[in-house]
């Protein structure tokens, strides 16, 4: 696994036991898994947040107190509203032998004929969900739109996964479209002014 992340024991469970721990530059959380008992910890909020920058749906491979080394995957991240701040992660324990369901992003390439003739390439979805062993999971899957023309759209069912890879979201989903460019609306034709005048004219009569 390319990916690890070492957590620190937790003890503290009140609000400020968790502000200090941010206060800190780390990130409360806690794990749990068929092999892990709910275990509170605390992750250094730059690590997560390089993770959750690239690889947010990663397999990581967590060193955890009590348990040792065990393979875990973010379960839920909570921030603040307003400030973005990290106040939580959950990691989920799972087995490498089991299939899991996640999210993996997609990769959008090629440069679609309908472009280049002044279409607009409209992106449905940055994501989808997909089912299959851990290691099996890629860190993206490409979507070449390179052969859209105008009007035509790109499906899920189309999209090429990797062996022992099954997508969970809707097959009849659309991933991209092209569409037609917008006419400009012409301007309107403005009455000379002595119409105007003659009208102003009639109109004090």
């Amino acid at each position: 696994m390319a990916t690890s992340l070492k957590a620190e024991a937790r003890t503290g469970r009140t609000k400020g036991d968790r502000n200090r721990l941010r206060a800190e530059g780390k990130v409360p959380g806690v794990v749990y898994g068929k092999k892990v008992t709910q275990t509170p910890i605390a992750i250094d909020q730059k690590e997560l947040l390089a993770l959750l920058k690239t690889n947010p749906h990663a397999v990581i491979d967590m060193d955890i107190p009590q348990f040792g080394k065990q393979p875990v995957m973010i379960n839920e991240v909570q921030r603040d509203a307003l400030s973005r701040q990290l106040l939580h992660v959950d990691f989920h324990q799972i087995n490498m032998d089991e299939p899991v369901q996640t999210t993996v992003r997609l990769e959008y390439i090629g440069d679609p004929e309908g472009v280049k003739v002044g279409g607009i390439l409209q992106i449905q979805h940055h994501e989808i969900e997909i089912r299959c062993l851990p290691q099996r999971i890629p860190s993206s899957v490409e979507v070449d739109v390179s052969g859209l023309e105008i009007g035509q759209s790109m499906l899920v069912s189309e999209l090429k996964l990797p062996e022992g890879v099954e997508v969970k979201t809707d097959a009849h989903d659309v991933l991209a479209t092209i569409l037609t460019p917008q006419k400009e609306a012409e301007p309107e034709e403005e009455a000379p002014a002595a119409q105007e005048g003659n009208a102003a004219e009639k109109a004090e009569v």
